[in-house]
């Protein structure tokens, strides 16, 4: 995070040196065609596909088939909405009753579109090997974005060239898209509040927030277009900027996730109906089902995994975010009081080990973290007795820039079996996929740290091997190298996991 007194003092180097331009990318000239493709999880059977277009549509459509050269069927919506400072507007159709792990071929309708494919949802239950990437803290390359060099302080001298070729985590992700099945990428996508870091755009804005957001949707494109890619909010979501307790001067539209709203609010899931046998888990998915609240929280199951995805910025006791926040940020709340951790719950109890024995929640601060990154107490406090209680086995998140792997802890205390069985959840930290602000130094460790690793942009790879055995791996974005790998044993000897 760029914290305020290091942003104001940049303030009058960067006046200097500007010159008001925002780096849009060009407008099609046919504003139909369809362009910030992403596909998302909608539920058993069913995946979502979001896009962006330079006029509203009165109908978004979308064709697909199994056949790359036959689209017979037909999907269609009258969702295209946009919101104040936004040149585009976002479409989201839903595809419904797909053969489940199955190559599935979709052209948006348009005078001016491609054709691509997506492999559909694996069934709860199904225990066919699979691997998922958990990237995050992900920015824009280019005129409003840099790679930097390993040393951490300089930036790199090229920000011109093609960005989707030049930043390494989305190349790696490009060159490696059959290796995995989808994307978790729980918060902070673009870094359009950190428009202000870049001279040129002090002028304005207003419109370099907005183009930081369409370069990096489109930047994203190739890997979110062909992966389900399952977000949940971040902190640079939120505002216009950064620098705490000046929301006020953000343009209307550009105000508490408005974007990040438009973008995934009608193409992430809710809660997936119970599959189990036992009439409680069916109670308690149902009650998931109604307290959910995508994009901020939400849940869904792939093959022998149920992922959760929280909101670690508003809707707890002393959120971040929050009204009156830490961050400063002021934003929320988006449920009534207590209703996503009630919603935590309900799902949690609801998750059926017979049938889906993997559980992963996916949030944005952690609470655990080397002496590099600040640890989210409040969120300690909310989240970590429930992922106990209910035995959750990997949890996700990101907000400090570098790879951190933990073993499995509850209250500051590593578990006694490791990674042999434990009770408690194994945590990692993936915010090391690369963004303006740079990488954070790993500081210090904690004897129950097992790995930490800041000399380059990285992210990891989640490997279900078994209904026993998941293995994590950290992957350098520039050479494919592993750095760090563990695999994870849990017996999954009971139905219902709930803990003291």
């Amino acid at each position: 995070m760029i914290y305020l007194a290091k942003s104001l003092a940049a303030l009058p180097l960067l006046v200097l040196s500007a010159s008001a331009s925002a780096s849009y990318p060009p407008k099609p000239s046919d504003l139909t065609t369809p362009v910030q493709k992403r596909i998302a999880i909608q539920g058993p059977g069913s995946v979502s596909i979001g896009w962006n277009t330079f006029q509203e549509l009165d109908q978004p459509c979308v064709q697909y088939g199994t056949s790359e050269t036959n689209l017979t069927s037909l999907a269609c919506s009258t969702s295209s909405v946009t919101y104040p400072t936004s040149r585009t507007y976002s479409n989201a159709v839903v595809l419904e009753d797909l053969t489940p792990a199955t190559t599935y071929y979709y052209q948006i309708v348009s005078t001016n579109s491609t054709v691509d494919h997506f492999f559909s949802p694996r069934t709860p239950g199904d225990t066919t090997p699979f691997a998922l990437n958990a990237v995050i803290d992900l920015g824009v390359y280019g005129q409003d974005g840099f790679t930097i060099d390993m040393d951490m302080t300089k930036r790199d001298t090229i920000p011109y060239i093609p960005p989707a070729l030049n930043h390494t985590t989305i190349g790696r992700l490009a060159n490696t898209i059959n290796d995995y099945e989808l994307i978790v990428h729980p918060g902070d996508l673009a870094y359009a509040d950190d428009w202000y870091l870049k001279g040129k755009n002090i002028f304005d804005g207003v419109n370099a927030f907005e183009a930081i957001l369409e370069n990096f949707y489109g930047q994203l494109e190739p890997i979110a277009s062909r992966k389900p890619y399952m977000t949940s909010p971040g902190n640079h979501e939120a505002n216009c900027q950064e620098i705490p307790y000046l929301g006020e001067l953000c343009a209307e539209g550009q105000k508490n996730f408005t974007d990040f709203m438009n973008r995934f609010g009608r193409t992430l899931p809710t809660a997936f109906s119970s599959t189990s046998a036992d009439e409680n888990a069916k109670v308690n998915a149902n009650a998931a089902k109604l307290l959910a609240n995508p994009p901020f929280w939400y849940s869904f199951e792939y093959g022998m995994v149920h992922v959760v995805m929280i909101d670690t910025e508003t809707d707890f006791a002393d959120a971040p975010d929050g009204i009156g926040g830490s961050a400063g940020l002021n934003a929320g709340p988006f449920g009534s009081s207590g209703q996503q951790l009630a919603f935590l719950e309900a799902d949690l109890a609801s998750v059926d080990r017979n049938v889906t024995p993997w559980i992963i929640v996916g949030g944005h601060r952690p609470w655990y973290t080397t002496s590099g990154g600040d640890a989210c107490d409040a969120c300690q406090d909310a989240f970590e007795p429930l992922l106990y209680k209910y035995g959750v086995d990997l949890a996700i998140f990101g907000h400090v820039h570098n790879s951190q792997r933990f073993l499995p802890v509850v209250n500051s205390t590593a578990d006694a079996n490791g990674l042999q069985d434990p009770k408690a959840p194994m945590y990692i930290v993936a915010g090391g996929s690369g963004n303006i602000e740079g990488l954070s130094s790993v500081g210090t460790t904690q004897d129950y740290n097992a790995f930490a690793y800041a000399d380059d942009f990285s992210y990891a790879q989640v490997s279900f091997l078994d209904t026993q055995n998941l293995r994590v791996d950290f992957i350098r974005s520039s050479t494919g190298q592993v750095l760090d790998t563990s695999t994870l044993y849990k017996s999954h000897a009971e139905q219902f996991v709930v803990q003291s």
